[in-house]
């Protein structure tokens, strides 16, 4: 197999696998380095911020005053990346004194910044590419003639260092491979990615938009994202009923001690918003979390055996502080509604509890459509039990009882050992996005730790208290992760039941035929059928191209014909044949298909 060698940060080289990681991170980063030098070439007075490689490729933040780098100007920069490499450049490591260092990148705030951070007391090590140096903190190759199968892809805003109080800077975002078929296949798959980003498609359908100066992370939903939203919340409260819960509205503001008892304030407050200070010694707190405000549910009376399995639901907002680069559309918020649920149970109740969570998740990916999932089951270490909560009588047999439920069930599942969270064993649930990644869409997980923090209890069958097992689970995760999610999947061509417009209905004249499109719409509409009557002044055939640009499931044509007949001429998405059908049969057509959950069009 093809070697390549490493230069590390310490001065030593190496040799590794070319097909390795590390031969990929090294590749990455050394062609990070050489965009550093091409944007010193081409921009005279740039400031470079950081360079850095991830799972994608890599990217380069710079700023300049007078003059941003656009994506015009990536080819220009692709070439003098492309000299650089000809002319066999090479990444050289220096240890220099920090003020040498420092008088080498003049004025540039960034790199100032960055030196001093990996300064070694008075000393800094950095690489050097043509006399632009950045600090060394990674390896590269030893020798870049190799960079051959690169590219540039885009320039978007940053916050250097991600933080929204600090200045925006410039992000030049690349990709780049040892292999052209490699470098060809990921720039195929990021082309998919654009066309399915829900970003993307969000806006072409109007269904949601964030505004960063009235918010970051705050989506805005708009008309037809929030019937998208609104059906699936529906769906999910009256699934969930159906199941046995209740479901209850509780304040989004807790007092903070909730918080303190519970432990989120102890392990997650750097995801927290600050606490508000009421001023007569109350402290407010916006939740990240539902738990403890099920638990105040749960304790409001006094609960027998009789009242359990006690199964809590809601569709809960929540609060978190995500720093502003971390913030993507739907995905990532610092506003999310959970599709949330709590079951308080005995201790021999959770292997029938659990089955029966995980039966509705089940039911639930059929009707959405979700087919390819995957289950991780996560277990106490028995070799360190120590970083675990202490009852070994429970870990024990509630990991039994869930593998029994999963073996009852015949689902294939992966052992992770050692991977329960520290209050107790749980079950993920791995669905693959539109690209094929993985994502924990569900999780149930069981809880002996708050039960004991909250002082909960049940008045069992002989007459004493015992302390109940609180069950987590969601189903969909959050609707604005949901939504994106399904938007990606469907490349947003919701199903039926799920579009926010389910027919599109035409006249061939509005004044001959619009007074029967409502007509016709009026009837839809009773049967909660969402139809929209295109009355504008456009040519017909611009009408139906726009329907099917906005992927709507159903585009009805009426003209005299089907005025006389009391029918309706009736398109699919995506096909190009119409045909004709009574009003009554394309009801009873739709509500079949909505009835059905089916994805056809």
């Amino acid at each position: 197999m093809a070697q390549v060698q490493l230069l590390s940060p310490d001065g030593s080289v190496r040799k590794v696998d070319r097909d390795s990681k590390e031969a990929l991170a090294a590749l990455r980063q050394t062609t990070a380095l050489l965009l550093k030098a091409a944007l010193k070439q081409e921009f005279d007075g740039i400031r470079l911020g950081e360079a850095v490689v991830d799972e994608d490729g890599f990217h380069v933040d710079s700023d300049k005053d007078d003059q941003q780098v656009s994506v015009d100007q990536l080819p220009d920069l692709a070439a003098a990346i492309k000299k650089m490499v000809k002319a066999d450049v090479k990444v050289e490591r220096n240890e220099l004194s920090l003020d040498d260092a420092l008088a080498k990148v003049g004025d540039d705030q960034y790199s100032h910044e960055l030196l001093k951070e990996a300064a070694n007391g008075d000393k800094v090590v950095v690489y050097d590419v043509n006399g632009v140096i950045a600090p060394a903190q990674a390896d590269v190759l030893l020798y870049a003639d190799i960079i051959k199968n690169y590219d540039l892809l885009s320039v978007a805003g940053a916050y250097w260092k991600g933080m929204s109080s600090n200045p925006m800077l410039q992000r030049i975002y690349g990709t780049v491979f040892f292999k052209k078929a490699d470098l060809e296949e990921d720039l195929k798959k990021r082309q998919e990615a654009r066309e399915r980003d829900h970003r993307v498609i969000g806006n072409q359908l109007d269904l949601f938009f964030v505004d960063p100066k009235v918010g970051a992370g705050l989506p805005y939903w708009m008309p037809k994202g929030a019937t998208i939203r609104r059906t699936i919340e529906r769906y999910i409260i009256d699934r969930e009923v159906a199941d046995g819960y209740e479901h209850v509205y509780t304040p989004v503001l807790m007092n903070l001690d909730a918080y303190k008892t519970s432990g989120h304030w102890e392990h997650y407050r750097d995801d927290m918003f600050p606490p508000m200070d009421m001023g007569d010694g109350e402290m407010l707190e916006l939740r990240p979390m539902n738990c403890p405000s099920h638990i105040q549910i749960y304790k409001h009376h006094i609960r027998s055996y009789r009242d359990l399995p006690l199964r809590i639901a809601e569709l809960g907002m929540m609060h978190r502080y995500e720093k502003s680069g971390a913030l993507s559309g739907l995905q990532r918020v610092r506003e999310m509604t959970l599709n949330d649920g709590h079951t308080f149970v005995a201790l021999d109740q959770i292997e029938d509890e659990f089955a029966k969570i995980l039966r509705l998740i089940m039911d639930v990916y059929k009707d959405f459509d979700i087919t390819d999932y995957s289950f991780r089951l996560s277990l106490r270490d028995p070799k360190n039990t120590k970083k675990y909560y202490a009852n070994d009588e429970m870990w024990e047999r509630s990991q039994t009882l869930l593998k029994r439920a999963m073996d009852d069930l015949h689902l294939d599942y992966y052992e992770a050992v050692g991977e329960a969270a520290f209050y107790g064993p749980k079950l993920d649930i791995q669905t693959k996005t539109a690209l094929g990644n993985d994502e924990t869409m569900s999780t149930i997980q069981l809880d002996f730790m708050l039960p004991d923090r909250f002082g909960l209890t049940y008045v069992g069958k002989d007459g004493k208290e015992h302390m109940p097992v609180m069950i987590h689970r969601g189903i969909v995760g959050t609707m604005e992760r949901f939504v994106a999610y399904l938007t990606e999947i469907y490349k947003g061509a919701f199903p039926t039941w799920l579009a926010p417009e389910q027919v599109h209905i035409i006249p061939v004249s509005d004044d001959k035929h619009g007074e029967y499109a409502e007509k016709v719409a009026k009837q839809l509409k009773a049967a909660n059928i969402r139809a929209v009557v295109d009355h504008r002044n456009e040519k017909m055939g611009y009408k139906i191209r726009e329907a099917q640009t906005q992927k709507v499931p159903y585009t009805l044509v009426v003209g005299a014909d089907e005025m006389a007949n009391g029918g309706v001429s009736v398109r699919k998405y995506g096909e190009k044949d119409q045909n004709e059908m009574s009003l009554d049969d394309f009801r009873k057509a739709i509500l079949d298909d909505i009835a059905t959950y089916s994805r056809e069009k």
